[in-house]
C-alpha cells in the first residue's frame, strides 16, 4: 500500500467588508429572530403556567380519590369486625 501524501490546506477567500446596507439588513434579521424568540419564550412561559395549574388540579383529584378509597376500605373493615 502506498503511503498517503499529506493534503495541503486550502485557503478560503478573504471576506469582503460589509457595507452599511448589508449591516442594516443583518441587524433587521437579527432583530426579527430576537422578536420571534421572545414571543416563543413568552408562549412557553404561559404554557408552563397552564400546565402547572393542571398538574395541581390532577394531584388534588388524585389525593381525593385515594382518601375516598381509604375511607371505603376502613368502612369495610369496620363492617367485617362488627359481624365477627
Amino acid at each position: 500500500m502506498a503511503p498517503r501524501e499529506p493534503q495541503k490546506a486550502k485557503r478560503s477567500a478573504p471576506k469582503k467588508k460589509a457595507g452599511p446596507a448589508q449591516l442594516a439588513a443583518s441587524v433587521q434579521r437579527l432583530e426579527g429572530k430576537l422578536k420571534a424568540l421572545q414571543d416563543e419564550r413568552d408562549k412557553l412561559k404561559s404554557d408552563l403556567k397552564v400546565a402547572l395549574t393542571r398538574i395541581g388540579e390532577l394531584e388534588a383529584t388524585q389525593t381525593d380519590a385515594v382518601n375516598r378509597i381509604d375511607w371505603v376500605i376502613d368502612s369495610l373493615h369496620n363492617i367485617l369486625e362488627d359481624k365477627a
